[in-house]
């Protein structure tokens, strides 16, 4: 009686285990679309102008994806040789080889075959949690036979080595490849690719960068396996054994211009997996110029630093210990000192190079495209060209002589006077009272409206607009000042120049232009700025060999600090300045600290690109004539003035 009712427990019992298999079976059906709809995330890419990589992007793992194709014949027999060796015979559980493998392990001492299969360590990675539990034990069987049954043994493969962890943060072959030995799969040698395939066991312990001795050992271990097999030959197996590979330890990012990535991800941000969609990001910049403006501006900022440091130590109490000075690195270590450079191709608006700091490491905030700063006397080609525009011309004479506003006094730098000046003469020298007087010539009301024609916005309805009271962003004034460097044509300052999706859909931006004003209108101003850097504030500036325009600017206390000039080809913004908006120095200027980082960066364009114009193209209807030794530029808008129309002190007031 014991024994029948026994005997029917166990019956019930067996029925409702098989009734629960079989539900399970059918529950787990719907975590399948994670195996056939498998999509892991893939890291992005952006490259330079010439192909060559600026950055890696990604969320939380780094995966480039490779396709089965991809992936080298001698890679696969390497992992079933290691992993699963008869992978292609079994249905997904491979029962006598996970005995088989065991027994043989502890027989001979020696690294063999695991004990799951790769379609287990599938369902592991992509379904399940690696808890130890029984029930867990059970959803993988049913669910590595399902696998088996609805993708081929091929697309196992494929989804096992793009999704397995292989230390350092490599996500699939295909980036440890790249990470690792700096290779395409196909580039591997034998001894590479049982490195990478024996990592999954322990990615820490076999990391190659750290335990380069650990992870040959290992390796050597496949390749012997390899030969017991009769899979490779014994000469093969030797030199393979004997080959000792060189690892790179890299970055995962290689981000060679963080402040650009940052600016490229913040633009596609409505592209919601940007850093995971595996898109190639295509930019204008190039890594040459990227390079150059990098270096001029942090040598621009550590020779600012170093006069400072100069000065601290004239100013040392005499009797003082030098030891009670800030040392180079005190003085820099909690400094708001800081800059900025974009560079455009004058005909496009295409960005070449964007910093937006020093040390990205130490702030990443994007001063090019972020800090609105006062644009100082770098306002002034643009109060200029309003008056050429309305008739006057680079001849014309204003006084530079005192005016009074209300509470406002300006005064010009080092406070003299000069009486009757051109307007070429007062744009060279950067004459703050020539040029308020050039306003109230003009009229404030088109002085105004004359810079909202421009593009400006936001800045005050009163005459401190003449000499730069307004704020602008480096990359807003790279596009203001593309209307004197592209011949009156202002061009949107633009980075990407594509999106290419996984699919190979590419998706272009175009570059966005609009006519402001004539060339010859425009000339005048650049003939004037060309002076500025021959004989005027911005000497500095000068290249040999190449003609240059441009235009330094200082707002009040020493602030801001502006260079914003061009060759015939090419155009460069840069902005030095504090964070906190407390004056740089005493005895700075943007003559001293800003016009040598552009000749810098113009020395460098030359070396990178010997094409480039080294002459400004005149246009036709513009003419030219010799007066007192001064050369002056003329059109039918803009003529020269007769002994009439020279205007007085007397006509001002």
């Amino acid at each position: 009686m014991i024994r029948k009712v026994a005997l029917s427990s166990c019956v019930v019992g067996g029925l409702i285990f098989v009734v629960y298999l079989i539900a399970l079976y059918f529950e787990l059906s719907a975590d399948l679309d994670k195996v056939r709809h498998y999509s892991p995330k893939v890291a992005t890419q952006i490259y330079d102008r010439k192909n060559r990589l600026i950055a890696n992007v990604f969320d939380t793992e780094f995966r480039f994806y490779a396709k089965f194709d991809e992936i080298p014949p001698r890679m696969i027999e390497a992992l079933l040789a290691i992993e699963d060796t008869l992978f292609f015979e079994h249905g997904g559980i491979n029962y006598d080889g996970i005995i088989r493998a065991m027994l043989k392990n502890i027989r001979t001492g020696r690294l063999g075959e695991g004990g799951s299969t790769l379609t287990q360590q599938v369902v592991k990675n992509i379904i399940l949690t690696r808890e130890r539990t029984i029930s867990r034990k059970i959803k993988e069987a049913l669910l590595t036979v399902q696998v088996e049954e609805i993708i081929s043994k091929e697309q196992i493969l494929e989804i096992y080595l793009n999704e397995v962890f292989l230390g350092h943060g490599y996500y699939g072959v295909k980036t440890a490849a790249l990470g690792y030995f700096k290779k395409t799969l196909n580039q591997l040698s034998l001894k590479e690719i049982a490195i990478l395939v024996g990592l999954p066991q322990s990615p820490s312990t076999y990391d190659p960068t750290k335990n380069l001795d650990l992870a040959l050992t290992r390796a050597n271990d496949i390749i012997r396996r390899m030969y017991d097999l009769g899979w490779i030959s014994k000469e093969y197996r030797d030199s393979s054994l004997a080959e000792k590979p060189t690892v790179y330890h890299q970055t995962l990012t290689q981000n060679v211009a963080p402040y650009v990535t940052d600016y490229a991800l913040r633009q596609l941000s409505s592209i919601k997996d940007i850093k995971t969609g595996g898109y190639t990001i295509k930019l204008h910049i190039d890594l040459d110029y990227q390079e150059v403006a990098q270096k001029a501006l942090k040598n621009g900022y550590t020779a600012l630093q170093a006069r400072q440091l100069k000065l601290l130590q004239a100013q040392r109490p005499k009797g003082a210990e030098p030891a009670i000075l800030p040392s180079e690195d005190d003085l820099t270590a909690n400094d708001t000192l800081n800059g900025a450079v974009v560079i455009t191709d004058n005909k496009t608006g295409k960005i070449l190079a964007l910093v937006g700091g020093v040390n990205h490491e130490k702030s990443p905030y994007n001063r090019a495209v972020d800090a609105y700063r006062q644009m100082g006397s770098s306002i002034k080609p643009f109060i200029y060209q309003i008056a050429f525009d309305r008739g006057y011309s680079t001849a014309t004479q204003v006084p530079d002589a005192a005016r009074s506003f209300d509470e406002w006094n300006p005064r010009n730098s080092g406070g003299k006077f000069q009486g009757m000046v051109t307007l070429q003469d007062a744009l060279i020298h950067s004459r703050n009272l020539a040029t308020i007087n050039v306003a109230t010539l003009v009229g404030f009301s088109n002085i105004y409206n004359g810079l909202l024609n421009f593009g400006f916005s936001g800045f005050s309805a009163d005459m401190t607009i003449a000499i730069g009271s307004l704020n602008a962003t480096p990359i807003m004034v790279a596009k203001e000042y593309s209307i004197f460097s592209n011949y009156g044509v202002r061009n949107e300052p633009v980075l990407i120049d594509s999106v290419i999706d996984p699919q190979g859909n590419v998706f272009s931006y175009e570059t966005q232009s609009e006519v402001i004003i004539s060339p010859e209108q425009s000339f005048l101003t650049t003939s004037v700025l060309r002076e500025v850097v021959r004989a005027g504030t911005g000497r500095r500036a000068a290249v040999s060999g190449i003609e240059t325009a441009g235009k330094t600017g200082t707002t009040n206390n020493n602030v801001d600090f502006w260079f914003c000039g061009y060759t015939p080809d090419v155009q460069a913004i840069i902005w030095f300045g504090r964070d906190d908006n407390s004056p740089i120095g005493r005895y700075e200027s943007a003559s001293a600290v800003a016009a040598p980082v552009f000749a810098e960066i113009v020395a460098g364009a030359v070396r990178i690109d010997p094409s480039l114009r080294r002459i400004f193209p005149r246009p036709e209807a513009v003419r030219s004539k010799t007066i007192d030794k001064n050369t002056f530029f003329y059109t039918r808008t803009s003529p020269l003035p007769n002994i009439s129309n020279i205007v007085t002190e007397q006509n001002l007031y």
